[in-house]
């Protein structure tokens, strides 16, 4: 990007453990965008870089995990397919997170770069510790 100012970036560790799963892909986009910062500005990318663990341990309110569903669509005939949260959590918990992530993020061309700044892992092991990220217990 040529004209988007990239700064040097911090590393956040989060653990979602026992977390509620929108309110946390909330804050996480907060900080992706940066508008935790103090020169936050719409059109430039000054957010961290963040680290998610325990993603598997993750809640959601409500009767969401047994009701909620994604849709996609294959673009052809018939392709149509719906899938629950409870089948699609059991199978990539990371998936889950990510894409409430991505929906709280601004729908332009600046979404795909804070989608590559989140690294979400299902366990406690994560392999960025040479970043020295820190950690927020939100």
């Amino acid at each position: 990007m040529k004209n988007r100012i990239i700064k040097n970036n911090s590393w956040v560790l989060i653990d979602a453990k026992d977390k509620v799963l929108g309110r946390l892909a909330s804050k996480i986009a907060c900080i992706l965008i940066g508008k935790n910062k103090i020169d936050y500005s719409y059109n430039h990318i000054f957010g961290d870089s963040v680290v998610v663990i325990n993603v598997e341990n993750i809640l959601v309110t409500g009767n969401k995990f047994n009701n909620k569903l994604y849709y996609r669509h294959s673009g052809y005939p018939g392709g149509f397919k719906i899938v629950n949260f409870r089948d699609i959590f059991s199978k990539n918990p990371s998936f889950v997170l990510q894409n409430a992530i991505k929906g709280m993020l601004p729908k332009n061309k600046l979404r795909k770069i804070f989608l590559r700044r989140v690294k979400i892992y299902s366990g406690d092991i994560h392999p960025h510790f040479s970043q020295k990220p820190i950690i927020l217990d939100i």
